[in-house]
């Protein structure tokens, strides 16, 4: 795992915002940020002395479990997500933070040749050239997915070649062609690589936007950890694992 220093003045920061006693933070948090939260999270715990106890799903699964009243102190989830769990209640707006943007690709498995992605019509001869493609269907890109072949004139054909799973897992495993996801979930998996992002005419960017649960019992800790998530030292990592900082 790559280790990115922290600046001091980050590191007095945080430990200065850090409560007396080190604190077990519970966090739900987007597949999306999966890489990048595997090596802030223990950045984090060595400058604060808290520790991270996270939990990883799509947006839409995650949603449904906080509306159910799952206990947590913070979550990081897509936009629409978080605004409407500030709406009913469940989480503080005042905690409302955006952490990071990310943009879709295609996964291919390793070696494999890339397809023509430099437009929409590009893009759509390669979906139906596939046999198989690969996508998480509750999650945000699946919602796009579903809007997006519906305009290219394609959800027939795709439906009957759709597996409704882990894009690039599913690629690197040898059971489709394409893995259609987060560029930030392409990265990280072995025996998968980027063909490239969607063409800019179809790109799809998500903000995913952090927020402290109005129920969490460690919200001074979780109120540390969206401050850390906006650090130079944080952006670092997002940035090598396919994610922007988000202004």
């Amino acid at each position: 795992m790559k280790r990115y220093p922290i600046a001091a003045a980050v590191l007095a920061a945080l430990l200065a915002a850090g409560t007396a006693k080190a604190a077990e933070v519970t966090m739900l948090c987007t597949t999306a940020l999966k890489s990048v939260m595997e090596d802030v999270g223990p950045q984090f715990e060595k400058a604060t002395g808290h520790k991270l106890k996270i939990q990883y799903s799509p947006t839409g699964p995650a949603k449904s479990r906080i509306e159910k009243g799952e206990a947590l102190d913070i979550t990081i989830l897509g936009t629409g997500a978080i605004d409407d769990l500030i709406k009913s209640g469940k989480l503080a707006g005042a905690t409302r933070t955006n952490v990071a943007r990310s943009s879709l690709g295609v996964a291919i498995r390793k070696g494999a040749p890339k397809p023509d992605l430099s437009s929409a019509e590009s893009f759509k001869q390669a979906m139906l050239k596939a046999k198989a493609i690969a996508y998480t269907e509750g999650g945000l890109t699946g919602d796009y997915l579903k809007g997006l072949f519906q305009r290219l004139g394609i959800t027939e054909q795709m439906n009957a070649k759709t597996l409704r799973t882990r894009g690039a897992e599913t690629v690197a495993e040898g059971k489709a062609d394409y893995g259609l996801t987060q560029i930030s979930e392409i990265l990280p998996i072995e025996g998968a690589e980027l063909a490239g992002p969607f063409p800019k005419d179809i790109q799809e960017y998500t903000v995913f936007p952090g927020a402290v649960s109005t129920a969490a019992k460690e919200a001074d800790a979780a109120k540390a950890l969206l401050k850390y998530l906006t650090t130079p030292e944080a952006a670092k990592v997002m940035k090598a694992k396919g994610l922007e900082p988000a202004a």
